[in-house]
């Protein structure tokens, strides 16, 4: 057996280290309390200041800034959407409660850092865990090469304490983040989440968002019937039926029929008959108010019939004359005869719509139903998105190498270079390239593997080497800040989110459940998102989160660069 100690076999094999930290990275994060859990960003940090301690092996910087700047695209294209529908006029009250958290944890971690004596480094990792920013860490060490009067070993030891000041405080950041959110403010102001969630979602038309019931629940359903003599439906045309049901307020669709053992080629025009056997779709309310036993004739267990091959198609929603309009509206339009709306994406993620929920440009729409009809209906939303696992990756090769041009020429304040550096520009030309892809889906298709990858699995890579090469100075760096650095961060932590949730309650009347969810997202905090829901008994907090996530982890990825500067 190889003795690891004695034998550093990853000297002339670096890249096995950094695989290992990976792994053990992701090991770490799974360790969880209740809905918190550490994270695979901060396990493949742990794990790298613990076996660079070890080791003690340099990786190259390129290799790090490699994922770090395709990390920030691809933060940047997934919220890139979202972003920009926040400066609209019914997402501003959520972007200015943001903006409120963002200024403030920026304000307070200066304040904190200047009484302490910390030097760029450890502000900025300051920073990033006691607002539980991970982009923080890239943005500040670019930033830290850029400055002016340091030595080469001085910029690597300030580079290096932003990842120690980070990995003592970003725990804590985000267990305090998630209790105040989920326990202690609803505690405080004597509020049920889970009934309040629960009214919200009756008010908002939201679905089922009991995760006992909703399994169990088909909202949709096929029946087959055999017409006995009942004189309502021999005699019409299957659009006359359909027509006449749509006007009562029911969604009923007859899709197949079976006449004289043969089934029928579907046609709006094909006269029923008696004796023939209808396979009927409808919403679940609709069939129960139609009484079809009294109207058709007996159920009948028909599986051919009933095997009629569906399909459920993802589309991006681009066509002008459709947004805007509510799902209940869509509901009425002809294209969506026989055709539901399963679930709906926003911003990558799963958005807990309701009847009342506008479509907004670049939603992802999620529909079910026959695919002679299905087709059409998600030509007339916009653009139908086949499953693909195939990146364009001429567009995310361009958009990276574009962003970093307009990220590399700098301006100089008090001699001080300024610029967005590689990484910001990254960032900047992901949202832009989202929200082009929004709005023209045609382009830039990057499959949820491929955003995981470069997203999720990037970040790690680069903190893993930023964990590899600020091990060896973790110990003597965490005495260099001191304990402070523990308490002020967990304050840091909290002052923020009870500034914006005074603005937001006080100032802005949001609804509380609501409140929750945009406080979460203000401080980019997964981990809370999740403690809320789970205490909520409910998505609906949700609603309050997309787009002060979008706007917040782009103001806080920049704070990165502007809190190296104020402590320079």
């Amino acid at each position: 057996m190889i003795d690891f100690l004695n034998r550093n076999i990853f000297q002339p094999h670096p890249e096995l280290l950094v695989f290992l930290t990976v792994a053990l990275g992701f090991l770490f994060g799974k360790l969880r309390w209740k809905a918190i859990a550490l994270g695979a960003v901060t396990g493949c940090l742990i794990a790298g200041l613990l076996l660079g301690a070890q080791f003690k092996i340099t990786i190259d910087g390129t290799v790090k800034n490699l994922f770090f700047t395709m990390f920030l695209f691809a933060l940047g294209y997934k919220v890139g959407p979202q972003f920009f529908r926040g400066l609209k006029k019914d997402g501003l009250p959520q972007v200015l409660n943001a903006v409120v958290v963002c200024v403030t944890g920026l304000l307070v971690c200066w304040g904190f850092a200047a009484f302490l004596g910390y030097g760029p480094g450890l502000s900025a990792g300051l920073l990033g865990g006691a607002l539980t920013q991970s982009a923080v860490i890239g943005v500040a060490q670019d930033a830290i090469g850029n400055l002016p009067g340091l030595s080469a070993d001085q910029i690597k030891e300030q580079e290096n304490l932003v990842a120690v000041a980070y990995a003592v405080t970003y725990p804590l950041g985000t267990i305090f983040c998630a209790m105040l959110l989920a326990n202690v403010l609803p505690r405080l102001y004597r509020r049920d989440l889970a009934a309040e969630s629960a009214r919200l979602a009756k008010e908002l038309d939201a679905p089922g968002d009991n995760p006992d019931l909703h399994d169990g629940y088909y909202e949709v359903v096929l029946r087959a019937y055999k017409l006995q003599g009942l004189d309502h439906l021999a005699g019409r045309t299957i659009e006359e039926f359909e027509r006449q049901q749509q006007a009562l307020g029911r969604r009923i669709y007859l899709t197949r029929l079976r006449r004289e053992g043969k089934i029928l080629d579907h046609t709006q025009q094909t006269v029923l008959l008696e004796g023939d056997t209808v396979a009927v779709s409808a919403l679940r309310g609709s069939l129960v108010e139609f009484d079809p036993r009294a109207n058709i004739g007996a159920e009948t267990d028909d599986v051919e019939l009933l095997g009629y091959r569906t399909e459920t198609l993802h589309v991006v929603a681009s066509e002008k004359a459709q947004l805007g309009k509510t799902i209940a509206e869509l509901r009425q339009e002809p294209f969506m005869v026989g055709v539901y709306v399963d679930k709906l994406y926003r911003s990558g993620a799963e958005f807990p719509y309701r009847l009342s929920t506008r479509l907004e440009r670049g939603d992802t729409v999620v529909l079910s139903g026959p695919k002679r009809l299905v087709d059409p209906a998600g030509r007339a939303l916009g653009k139908p998105v086949p499953t693909s696992f195939a990146t364009d990756m001429i567009w995310v090769g361009l958009g990276i190498f574009l962003g970093g041009c307009i990220g590399i020429p700098a301006l100089k304040a008090g001699g001080v270079p300024i610029s967005l550096s590689t990484s910001g520009g990254a960032l900047i030309m992901g949202l832009v390239f989202g929200w082009i892809r929004g709005k023209y889906p045609t382009y830039g298709n990057v499959p949820p593997g491929a955003q995981w990858f470069m997203d999720t699995l990037g970040l790690c890579l680069f903190v893993a080497v930023v964990g590899l090469n600020a091990g060896p100075s973790f110990t003597s760096g965490l005495a260099s800040a001191g304990w402070g650095l523990l308490l002020f961060g967990a304050v840091a932590t909290l002052i923020p989110l009870l500034v914006g949730f005074l603005v937001g309650h006080h100032v802005q009347k949001i609804r509380f459940p609501i409140l929750m969810g945009v406080l979460a997202g203000g401080q980019t905090t997964t981990a809370a998102i999740g403690a809320v829901n789970e205490q909520s008994k409910s998505q609906v907090p949700v609603l309050g989160y997309t787009i002060p996530y979008a706007v917040s982890n782009v103001l806080l990825t920049i704070w990165g660069a502007v809190i190296v500067l104020l402590h320079h």
